[in-house]
């Protein structure tokens, strides 16, 4: 038997961590459960890809420009000639492909700024192609939103409707497909697939006062908020910067973590205006390095969505910045629903009362999170065997490895 072919699909090797944990996750279950499985990527960052994970990757875009804001007629004129030129490469590899995977990120979602003829162009090209040529593809564990952009609605619905298996990482982002068109009634619930990533051993707490990890986003809004970036790009910063200037006050080591190369200014920002030993920055490269951080910390207030995972998964006691409905999502998911906060309207004292609380039923939060990742453990376990079964029914029936 000829081995199957696996291609892995988005915005990989590209600076997001989150993406980058998430395609981890996909090949752990690749290499466990189908060893012999031939795999390679279409993605963003294919030389990144291809040093960290080893395998053979090739570029998204034909247009090596295309998430640089063109100006120019040349420039524009290459945006163009790019598109059409994407849609032969993408249809030529999904066709070298018996099953291509799509694993988890938010890429039916639009809760950050993004424009149609981007990524939503470019899921589209891939499930349409997958129908044209007989290419199984699957959308695991992905988050979706309900998009008011017509255009890119209109791109991700039929990216739903043609790809052949879709999972989501919550509820909300099943309901929000079936809101789109999408036909949901088959597709199933799973956690996110960073949560089978191995996490490290969290430090027993001391009895005083340790470090707080913060988890910056180089955070302007939504697709729906280009008008008033800057304010609450401005409003964030203010109260996270008044939270750090009041930790460091009482004493308190703060610890400023990233998950996307963009992230690096606000740390620069809070550096220059809290001046102070007790505030220093990690240059996390990957979701371990995020987790072996927040182990050893005492508490974690953060904003991206898998440095929340991260926290969660060490048991470490977090509060969210939510700016989407896929952070209250998780939080809820996770018995803690109480401490979310909403980034786009950051006030400090508010955050400083919710942040104190977190720390004072510390002990009683941890065990909930113990309880909560057995559970998430097993449902991956399922989704897991759901794919096996769907995508490479020649194996379905084969005993399963120890994970």
């Amino acid at each position: 038997m000829t081995a199957v072919r696996v291609g892995l699909f988005g915005l990989l090797g590209s600076g997001n961590l989150g993406n980058d944990g998430s395609l981890e996750a996909l090949l752990g279950y690749l290499r466990t459960e189908h060893p012999d499985a031939e795999v390679d990527a279409l993605c963003g960052g294919p030389e990144a890809v291809t040093a960290r994970f080893g395998i053979p990757a090739t570029r998204l875009h034909w247009n090596r420009a295309e998430y640089r804001t063109a100006s120019r007629l040349g420039s524009i004129a290459s945006k163009g000639l790019g598109k059409l030129v994407d849609v032969f490469r993408t249809a030529a590899w999904v066709r070298r492909h018996d099953v291509v995977i799509v694993p988890g990120m938010g890429v039916l979602e639009a809760t950050l700024p993004l424009r149609p003829w981007g990524f939503p162009y470019s899921l589209f090209l891939l499930c349409a192609s997958g129908r044209l040529v007989g290419t199984r593809v699957a959308l695991v564990s992905v988050g979706a939103a309900e998009i008011k952009s017509r255009p890119t609605r209109a791109l991700v619905r039929w990216s739903g409707r043609l790809a052949a298996y879709r999972s989501y990482r919550d509820g909300q982002s099943r309901d929000a497909m079936h809101a789109m068109g999408v036909d949901t009634a088959r597709d199933e619930v799973y956690p996110d697939l960073a949560f089978s990533l191995p996490t490290p051993k969290s430090s027993a707490p001391t009895g005083t006062p340790g470090t707080v990890c913060l988890g910056v986003m180089d955070f302007h809004g939504g697709n729906d908020d280009r008008a008033r970036a800057d304010e609450i790009h401005g409003r964030y910063l203010d109260g996270t910067i008044t939270f750090v200037r009041t930790l460091v006050e009482e004493g308190r080591p703060v610890r400023l973590l990233t998950g996307d190369t963009c992230d690096e200014t606000v740390v620069a920002a809070i550096l220059d205006v809290v001046d102070s030993p007790l505030v220093t920055a990690a240059q996390p490269a990957s979701l371990a390095d995020l987790m072996n951080e927040m182990a050893a910390a005492d508490s974690v207030v953060a904003v991206r969505y898998h440095n929340l995972i991260c926290a969660l998964k060490t048991e470490t006691p977090v509060l969210a910045l939510c700016y989407a409905a896929k952070s209250d999502a998780l939080m809820d998911r996770m018995g803690l629903g109480a401490y979310c906060h909403p980034a786009r309207e950051v006030d400090a004292d508010r955050l400083l009362e919710q942040f104190r609380d977190l720390e004072k039923h510390s002990a009683q939060l941890r065990q909930t999170l113990a309880e909560r990742n057995r559970v998430a453990a097993e449902q991956l376990d399922e989704q897991f065997t759901a794919l096996t079964t769907t995508l490479f029914p020649a194996n379905a029936h084969a005993p399963r490895k120890a994970r």
